[in-house]
Order: C-alpha cells, then sequence, then structure tokens
C-alpha cells in the first residue's frame, strides 16, 4: 500500500495576496518491517534550509512547509504502520508564526479534522513546532491554517 500526503495550505498574511493555496504529493512505498510505536521526530532546527535568506511571503512559507513534509509523511507512515489498516481523512492545523519566525502554538484544530489519532496529532505537532520561518518585516504574528488531506494509495 502506497501512502500519499496532500497538504493544501491556506495562509492568511496581510500580504498582497491573503490567502494563498498551494497542493503537493509525496509517495512513499509501504515497508514490510513489524510496527513500531510512533515517535515524535525529534526537533531539527539546523537541517540545511537557511531562512534568514528568504523574504517572508506566501511562496516562502511553501517552500519552508514542503521542505519538512517529509517529516510530516514520516508521522503519517508510523501512524499507518501502527494501525495496520487504511487512516485516511483531514487533519487540520493552526500554528502561528511569531515576529522571530518561529512557531507558536502549533495544534490541531479537532473540530475540523477527521483524523482524531493522538499519536499523529502530537506527531505532526511536534514538527509544526520545530519549524522555523522567515521573520515578517512588519514585526507581527501571522496565524497560519494548513490541513493535510491524508490519504493511502493502492
Amino acid at each position: 500500500m502506497k501512502r500519499a500526503l496532500l497538504p493544501v495550505l491556506f495562509l492568511s498574511l496581510g500580504l498582497a495576496s491573503p490567502l494563498a493555496l498551494a497542493q503537493g504529493s509525496s509517495k512513499k512505498k509501504a515497508t514490510t518491517a513489524p510496527a513500531a510505536p510512533a515517535t515524535t521526530p525529534a526537533p531539527k532546527k539546523d537541517d540545511g534550509l537557511d531562512v534568514s535568506r528568504l523574504p517572508f511571503t506566501p511562496d516562502s512559507i511553501r517552500q519552508v512547509m514542503a521542505h519538512h513534509m517529509p517529516r510530516i509523511q514520516e508521522c503519517y507512515e508510523d501512524h499507518m504502520v501502527e494501525k495496520d489498516k487504511k487512516v485516511e481523512g483531514l487533519l487540520r492545523t493552526t500554528f502561528t508564526i511569531t515576529a522571530e519566525g518561529t512557531v507558536r502554538s502549533a495544534k490541531i484544530d479537532k473540530h475540523g479534522s477527521t483524523l482524531k489519532d493522538a499519536g499523529l496529532n502530537d506527531c505532526v505537532v511536534a514538527v509544526l513546532s520545530s519549524m522555523d520561518f522567515p521573520k515578517p518585516p512588519d514585526g507581527r504574528d501571522h496565524p497560519i491554517e494548513y490541513p493535510f488531506n491524508l490519504k493511502a494509495i493502492e
């Protein structure tokens, strides 16, 4: 069974385009290893993406999210292996990019999400919380909504 992560990004930045939409997918082959408990990935601050060189735009935010997508994919893969069944649905996340470019208040919107697994939720929140973004030039915090459409592909 192949798994695909289909993210959709909604940004509200107060820039020229207050609402931006991005879609992408990532496919990985299922492993045949025994199911291991899902673990929260360790925060990775020094991961090769120099956000200090990026402007604060919807495109740069999509670039940062795309850079970290393999870690979100790993959360989903671990969850799928642990459940040993097809798990599909929407995982709606919210977080704030601070004036310093760090993430604050990352969480899963449980009312807007159809996936209710605590392990998957904790893993995704840990990844989001470890991300760094370009600093907003206006020095303000910017709330972000980022829903993930998670679907297993056979």
